[in-house]
């Protein structure tokens, strides 16, 4: 997998509003939110998309979760709610290939979360 946006990230070579790290994730805001709050969750180990997480991978994908959760507690908005997101892929809507969790909150999310934009060519 080459560097993305991500790595750079991970290895301080691009600003980013960071909000919480430890050895095996990195938590950091999105630059086009989509939520009043909205913060991506990423494993510093590259793996580009969830077709491609391997057995050795099952302990970061769960602290992944973990993570959201204990920033949702920590930021106070947890009790009222968010969603999760992971893409894969085109049609999932992932575009950046470094696999990475999206956690927005601070308004009701409606369903389906959008419409089906994407044009296939």
């Amino acid at each position: 997998m080459s560097d993305t946006i991500f790595t750079k990230i991970i290895n301080r070579e691009i600003p980013a509003e960071i909000i919480y790290e430890d050895d095996s994730v990195l938590a950091f805001n999105d630059i086009a939110p989509q939520a009043p709050i909205h913060f991506l969750v990423i494993p510093k180990k590259p793996i580009a998309t969830i077709n491609d997480i391997e057995e050795e991978d099952r302990e970061v994908m769960g602290h992944l979760y973990f993570v959201a959760a204990k920033i949702a507690k920590d930021q106070g908005f947890a009790d009222e709610g968010y969603r999760v997101v992971m893409n894969c892929n085109k049609f999932g809507g992932q575009t950046v290939y470094h696999l990475h969790l999206h956690v927005l909150a601070g308004k009701p999310m409606g369903w389906p979360p959008y419409q089906d934009t994407l044009k296939v060519e």
